[in-house]
């Protein structure tokens, strides 16, 4: 009788552990994208898409007409730069003031490179607003908002 009993739960953990191995080993794996943004060559911000909003704020204040704002933005599911890039500089209401299209890498080089003097004319055009930087692509067609600009 005992003999019986240790079998049923041999077959009962054989099927749950097959189950499992069956389930799990046919799923995607997920990862998180992440974006790296510079001001010249100086990182300023690095970010996985799953942290706080709240923390992704540029501070502008001390950037000047000739400086270069730099966005590496990489995705998990192709382990590197999307196609069809873009960066949208939208105020509180969601409107796109300024729109900035990039061409589709396939070198090591995916960075997307935003003029801090078209920011700086931005911030002068639309100073009673608050501006962010949007990123789209084939891979995040909704977009993502990347961080604030304050430029006080």
């Amino acid at each position: 009788m005992k003999h019986t009993t240790f079998n049923q739960a041999f077959i009962k953990i054989f099927t749950l552990i097959t189950l499992c191995f069956t389930a799990f080993g046919f799923t995607t794996k997920f990862g998180l994208d992440s974006y790296e943004i510079y001001l010249n060559n100086k990182l300023i911000l690095k970010q996985s898409v799953n942290q706080p909003l709240s923390l992704r704020v540029l501070q502008l204040s001390k950037a000047n007409d000739n400086d270069q704002l730099r966005i590496n933005y990489k995705h998990c599911t192709v382990k590197g730069a999307g196609t069809s890039r873009s960066i949208a500089i939208k105020d509180e209401k969601g409107n796109t003031l300024k729109k900035f299209e990039f061409a589709n890498t396939t070198g090591s080089d995916s960075n997307m490179t935003i003029s801090v003097k078209d920011l700086l004319q931005l911030e002068k055009n639309n100073f009673n607003h608050e501006l962010s930087i949007h990123y789209t692509s084939r891979e995040l067609p909704k977009g993502e908002m990347l961080a604030s600009l304050h430029f006080k």
